[in-house]
């Protein structure tokens, strides 16, 4: 400072920042956002894996409305016909259906597929078995 704004009363002295002050602030909100953004991107990854478990069980229980109707779970009359797409199209569940069986696939779409590659593709099957194809444990992706 000046010797001459150093007589001023605080009132007229210049305000503002110093560019030290600037560039600690910067420092300071880089590191905040390096650590918000990765855990901000998990909590999306699981919440849209959350939608496919969701249709995955919704799914099985359409089957199980038609075994419990027909005594089989590939009957003609029922209502499940795949692929079926979660609600936000996140995952896209196939089947392999027989009489006796059935195994659930929810395989993940666009950027899921990049960003949770962890854990692939969820499956069950109509004994309720969960699975998953990626290297994560099955309670860590369910």
């Amino acid at each position: 400072m000046s010797d001459y704004s150093r007589k001023l009363p605080s009132a007229l002295r210049p305000g503002g920042f110093t560019l030290i002050e600037l560039v600690i602030a910067v420092a300071i909100l880089a590191i905040l956002m390096a650590v918000a953004i990765p855990s901000y991107t998990r909590y999306v990854v699981a919440s849209n894996r959350t939608e496919a478990t969701v249709t995955l069980s919704n799914t099985a229980q359409l089957l199980e409305r038609c075994y419990s109707r027909f005594s089989r779970y590939d009957a003609g009359d029922c209502t499940v016909t795949f692929p079926v797409v979660s609600d936000s199209g996140f995952y896209s569940i196939t089947g392999e259906v027989n009489a006796a069986d059935f195994t659930l696939t929810a395989a993940p779409q666009g950027s899921q597929a990049t960003r949770d590659a962890a854990c692939g593709s969820l499956t069950l099957t109509h004994s309720g078995i969960r699975g998953v194809t990626g290297t994560e444990s099955v309670d860590d992706c369910w």
